[in-house]
């Protein structure tokens, strides 16, 4: 009823809102110019279209090749590994590859349209080599996009992690554009953007919060994930709702051949996946479960105050897909995941948050050329803490809830024309807090934050055009429309954020609308075999906002819609590059510059109240920001020493009117210096040893400069907002892994991995506070905060 809700508003705002009529006719022209791109010569050609394969497991290829060696030119395959390609009538000599498969080559005499799906066998002799390499070899040079990280699931296993847990946000933390959010966090920053304008989907579901363990590692099961890609600009047009970038990670299909086991035990937590068909090559389904353990020791632990305490997280990940026939296929999946923690014995303080997924889709090809994706998706983040007390016990929930649906379709006009167009209308259910006192005598009242609703819609095309062999390029039109309704009140504030008055809105009442153009466009110029340059602009716009005082963020933290009182955050990027490849491709580099400027910025007043506050809005500030940088790349992608090298330099400043007396100040999670080093040596076929060391320097803080007495009280006085830095950070990651043996005919396959987190112990900030020296009343004191010491930790992995 909701979704159908939905749609009946989206319909009546397009009957009445001529903007919006505008736009949308504006969006089809493009199509149809892509239409009529080569139409000269398209009466001529047939489609050759189908699927591309693992061989053993039955897993489709995402942006696996096809080369037509006659006409030196190919295609690749989407994310559901479709391809579909038109030719002249003839035959032709036709290459299927993908990275760390044994290539295909086959004849055809193609004279009318034909679809031929095609599975790749894995090269066995590369098993033990790191692959951290795009589609094709050289697809860094030729893509049409830049500002992109696509890493596989294998490089992401080499790499030394925290206590052995396998960690693909931390992974990506160690590319150039991307930073930590915090020692050990899961959470990051890309292209000074802060953590919330990073939107990440799992299976196009939104996950709203990606960490376990307050951050220190994510959400995601590295046996449930086929691969991952993240976007630091120029965002395909068909995605929308964050300025910063977009993860979008993608779960494993199942093997459709046979029934197979993957899993680990480690230090922290241990896993398993089961995986197989249940009709063979037509439906097959996975199951993935983690739980960690540390509250399992406890008990045990010296102080008596922790043994009563508990710490665990747990994540369950399956899909489940179909094959009708060439035409149809449907895919069911999910994700649903639990922390908890609970400190002290009698009437214990307990928090718990995670998440929950549902992604429903069904692919339909309405003919060879023409591929088309719909999606209903449900994505639920909610949080709680309180005291089992029957006096003074409380709970405290809060609650986000999203409905989805979506429309894709991908029109494969020719090899040198792709149109894609689709639609998006989602729900958002804000609940930002519900306190009630339990048992019978609790002394708390009821208390609610008013909840409220909003919808969110999208629809957009975009057209990839290679004008020649030289010069192609992407652009692409996005609408937005973002709607707050009721039920809701809205507080209204005076000049100096003081609450005047409130306005309540009935159930159903569309009270206020936000708008706009989100145009993108990316370009490449082929300068040698080897060698190019892009350029990329893209505007996104960004309705939904984390309230936060953290920069590392914490469960606890409140997602607040844009309303009357709070305009949506937009952003422009610019971003120019140049690639090179050396050696056969043995050798990437690339270079990167970039330049954002971003609109209707979110900081707060200092000693805000976040929590359980109705009048949150009243605590919030706005103004602009500025970010740029640049990007450096070179890795190894061959042979038994792999790796890379990345170097960013990058400065983000915010100006408020508000905040630092209207002067540009640092936002709290710049750090200008950002290297990494990430190094994997094959000493033998069965032994890997890796090596990661990072730098970063120091996050901005504020510090007091002085102190002054009035009366009997002490006050400080402190500096420019961020005007000082804590300690430059850096880091020593260890690992060795060793694998058993292959054997033929041996489904039994075990590895076990050794890692060594901050090898040469370095004390890394944390967080700084502030102390009056006990024996000097007039002298404060910097207390410094760091986690992690030298961590060992040790994990078997096998698979059957």
């Amino acid at each position: 009823m909701q979704l159908t809700f939905v749609f009946s508003i989206f319909k009546k705002e397009i009957s009445f809102n001529m903007k919006l009529k505008i736009i949308i006719i504006s969006c089809f022209l493009i199509i149809a110019f892509s239409s009529f791109a080569g139409a000269p010569v398209e009466i001529a050609k047939v489609t050759l279209s189908g699927y591309i394969k693992d061989k053993d497991n039955g897993e489709a290829l995402i942006g696996a090749a096809l080369f037509v060696n006659e006409l030196k030119f190919g295609t690749v395959t989407n994310v559901y590994g479709f391809y579909s390609i038109s030719l002249i009538p003839g035959k032709y000599t036709i290459k299927y590859s993908y990275i760390g498969y044994e290539s295909n080559d086959i004849e055809i005499d193609l004279s009318k349209n034909t679809s031929i799906n095609i599975e790749l066998l894995p090269k066995r002799k590369d098993l033990s080599e790191v692959v951290i390499q795009a589609e094709r070899t050289n697809e860094n040079v030729t893509s049409n996009q830049m500002s992109t990280i696509l890493m596989k699931m294998e490089t992401i296993k080499k790499i030394p992690a925290l206590m052995g847990e396998v960690d693909i946000l931390k992974a990506i933390q160690l590319m150039p554009g991307v930073q930590s959010s915090g020692e050990g966090g899961s959470g990051f920053n890309v292209r000074g953007g802060s953590m919330d304008q990073n939107l990440i989907l799992l299976d196009e579901a939104t996950v709203y919060n990606a960490s376990h363990l307050m951050g220190f590692f994510s959400v995601f099961n590295n046996d449930a994930v086929k691969e991952l890609k993240l976007y630091k600009g120029d965002i395909p047009a068909e995605y929308g709702g964050r300025l910063a970038s977009l993860l979008d990670i993608r779960q494993k299909d199942g093997n459709s051949k046979r029934i197979c086991a993957t899993g680990g035990i480690g230090t922290i937590s241990s896993r398993l996946t089961l995986e197989g068909p249940i009709i063979k090559d037509k439906t097959s389904f996975l199951i993935a479960g983690r739980r960690s353990y540390a509250d399992l020791f406890l008990p045990f632990a010296k102080n008596k105050d922790v043994r009563h305490n508990t710490l665990y997280f747990y994540d369950l990940n399956f899909k489940l897909n179909h094959v009708f026939n060439q035409n149809n296929r449907l895919f069911l999946s999910g994700y649903y995941g639990r922390d908890i923690i609970a400190v002290g014995k009698t009437d214990p303080f307990k928090m718990s948050w995670g998440n929950s997924t549902i992604t429903a889709r069904w692919n339909h090809l309405f003919s060879k050329k023409l591929f088309s994706n719909f999606s209903y998706i449900n994505s639920i983040y909610n949080y709680g803490l309180g005291v089992e007390s029957s006096v003074s016990g409380f709970k405290w929930t809060s609650t986000l809830k999203d409905y989805t649906l979506k429309a894709d379709m991908g029109y494969y006009i020719n090899p040198d024309n792709t149109v894609k167009f689709g639609a998006s209308a989602t729900m958002h259910t804000f609940q930002p807090g519900i306190t009630k006192g339990l048992g019978g005598q609790s002394f708390i009242n009821e208390m609610r934050i008013p909840a409220s609703n909003a919808l969110e819609y999208g629809i957009f095309a975009s057209h990839e055009v290679a004008f020649n062999a030289l010069f192609s390029v992407n652009y692409g039109l996005r609408y937005s429309i973002f709607q707050n309704m009721g039920k809701a009140t809205i507080y209204n504030f005076d000049a100096n954020y003081n609450a005047l008055d409130s306005t309540v809105y009935s159930k159903g009442d569309i009270f206020n609308t936000y708008g706009g153009l989100e145009p993108r466009i990316g370009s490449k110029f082929i300068l040698t075999e080897n060698s190019s340059v892009k350029a990329s602009y893209s505007r996104t716009m960004q309705y939904i906002h984390l309230a936060s005082n953290s920069t590392v963020g914490t469960p606890l933290d409140i997602w607040l819609p844009s309303t009357p009182n709070i305009k949506p955050q937009k952003g422009d990027q610019f971003a120019f590059g140049y690639f090179r490849n050396f050696k056969k491709n043995m050798f990437e580099t690339s270079i990167e510059v970039y330049y954002k400027k971003m609109h209707n910025q979110i900081d707060f007043k200092d000693h805000a109240q976040l929590l359980m506050n109705p009048q949150i809005e009243g605590e919030l500030r706005f103004g602009k920001a500025n970010a740029y940088g640049i990007e450096f790349l070179i890795r190894k992608q061959e042979g038994k020493f792999t790796g890379w090298i990345g170097y960013t330099y990058s400065r983000v400043k915010r100006t408020f009117k508000d905040i630092n007396n209207g002067n540009p100040y640092s936002a709290p999670y710049e750090r200008p210096h950002d290297i990494s080093i990430v190094m994997s040596y094959d000493l033998t076929k069965r032994i890997n040893v890796s090596a990661t060391w990072v730098y970063a320097s120091g996050a901005p803080i504020t510090f007091p400069t002085g102190r002054f007495v009035y009366g009997n009280v002490v006050a400080p006085v402190y500096s420019d907002r961020n005007s000082f830095r804590i300690p430059d950070y850096h880091r020593l990651d260890l690992g060795l892994t060793y694998e058993g043996k292959e054997k033929p005919n041996k489904r039994y396959h075990g590895s076990l991995t050794v890692s060594v987190y901050n090898a040469y112990n370095r004390h890394n900030t944390y967080s700084i506070s502030l102390k009056e020296n006990p024996d000097n009343h007039t002298e404060t004191q910097a207390w410094r905060t760091y986690l992690f010491p030298i961590i060992p930790a040790i994990t078997y992995n096998f698979k059957f």
